[in-house]
């Protein structure tokens, strides 16, 4: 790769708390040349996260931030020393990938809409966690992932992309979580190449995916 085509390449940051799967599958589309963007770093709220571990064996930074006293988001104080490190990173784009935490003003301040996050239901059903087994409480005959813009709501932002996932009779929370997760390593790379190449346009509630002619 030469140099310019390496400044031509957007930034990326992927937080994630745990295993990491949609994190090494973005991991492995940048290197595939998938979409024009490196992943500068992974970056995880648990020490011992999984995640960690397999981006390093990608060959991709990883570190662990200390994510503060609270157990669903970061307290203004944390959340500013974490944004300062994306910076230093001069991260272009943040990708959450089962990150367990709410963002909170420090990043939208900084990254709006920057922010993108993979979900395991058609949002705005089964927000929060276990999605999975809420959809199969429900006896909903039709879940899915969806891919969205991060605000300051949970799983609320602009929905960008979403892939139907069929319920079976005799599925299982494992067995549901599965698919949905085959659903989720397909489209979020696909978001990931829209958004950093500039094609998506936000209108209220809604985002225009742009002809690839009138990207950037």
């Amino acid at each position: 790769m030469s140099m310019l085509e390496r400044m031509n390449k957007a930034r990326l940051a992927i937080l994630a708390s745990g295993r990491g799967t949609n994190a090494v599958r973005l991991i492995e589309a940048s290197k595939e040349g998938f979409f024009p963007a490196e992943v500068a770093a992974v970056i995880s709220d648990v020490k011992d996260a999984p995640v960690l571990a397999k981006a390093k064996e990608l060959g991709v930074e990883a570190l662990h931030l200390e994510p503060g006293p609270k157990k669903t988001y970061l307290v203004p104080e944390v959340e500013k020393e974490w944004v300062r490190v994306l910076k230093e990173y001069r991260v272009d784009y943040i990708l959450l990938a089962g990150f367990m935490r709410v963002l909170k003003r420090a990043f939208f301040e900084s990254f709006a809409n920057r922010i993108i996050n993979i979900h395991p239901s058609l949002l705005p059903s089964f927000r929060g966690l276990d999605a999975q087994s809420q959809a199969l409480d429900f006896g909903v005959k039709v879940s899915g992932a969806t891919v969205h813009f991060v605000d300051d709501s949970l799983d609320s932002g602009p929905i960008i992309m979403q892939e139907p996932v069929e319920v079976r009779e005799d599925d299982t929370v494992h067995t549901l979580s599965k698919r949905i997760l085959e659903a989720e390593h397909r489209i979020y790379p696909e978001a990931v190449k829209l958004l950093v190449e500039g094609r998506l346009e936000i209108k209220g509630r809604k985002v225009k995916i742009l002809k690839e002619e009138h990207g950037r």
